[in-house]
């Protein structure tokens, strides 16, 4: 179920640094109280192959979103054990030493089942032994949400296990829904800064399309 226009869930979730310092993050209240906007980017496992070079892109492009006031957080199933051993695994052995941003460990899922992210299929409940069973791996699917300065979510999106994401993109989603907050005025397909907007009414599309 999306959220998009809605808060992003009240949860606080276990969370581990680059220098191994386990701690814990409520999204919607670091929002508000640091008055940024932020990025989560979750993804399926550590030590995985598609999973680091996300990682790695977005600390590549991380300058770019401090400029944009914009914190960035990532997320997995796993234990902050495991982040913290994968943090410490050089690049050439498929590791991400060097990330800086925090991760999130929902390894009791708490936050991921909220949101629905999960990849779990065919669940069944078994009436005489009062098991349930599912297929799947039980681990978060590459879900993305941009979040704005009130804690409300401006986008969302989710791609399956072998589709890593473009960086870029969420770049120029935080532009375009700046220039919104900013100007008042709404932005057309494939905007991208310093190009035109528009105004959203019937004179504001037919202006823009005239010259498009």
């Amino acid at each position: 179920m999306s959220i998009v226009g809605k808060k992003f869930p009240d949860l606080k979730v276990n969370a581990m640094d680059e220098m191994g310092d386990t701690f814990q993050i409520n999204i919607l209240e670091k929002a508000q109280k640091e008055n940024k906007k932020v990025v989560l980017f979750w993804y399926p496992k550590d030590f995985t192959y598609v999973c680091p070079t996300e990682l790695h892109a977005f600390q590549e492009a991380l300058p770019e979103f401090e400029k944009r006031n914009t914190i960035v957080i990532g997320a997995s199933c796993d234990t902050a054990e495991v982040h913290f051993a994968w943090l410490n695994t050089s690049k050439d052995n498929g590791g991400i030493e060097g990330v800086t941003y925090p991760i999130l460990a929902d390894s009791n899922r708490n936050l991921s089942s909220r949101l629905g992210i999960l990849d779990v299929t065919n669940e069944r409940y078994d009436d005489e032994d009062g098991h349930l069973t599912v297929d799947g791996d039980n681990v978060a699917y590459r879900a993305t949400y941009l979040i704005d300065e009130e804690g409300t979510v401006f986008q969302e999106s989710v791609n399956h296990m072998p589709l890593g994401r473009n960086v870029n993109e969420f770049i120029r989603m935080i532009d375009a829904y700046t220039h919104v907050q900013k100007h008042g005025e709404v932005c057309p397909a494939n905007w991208e800064e310093g190009k035109e907007s528009m105004k959203a009414d019937r004179e504001g599309v037919s202006s823009y399309l005239s010259k498009n």
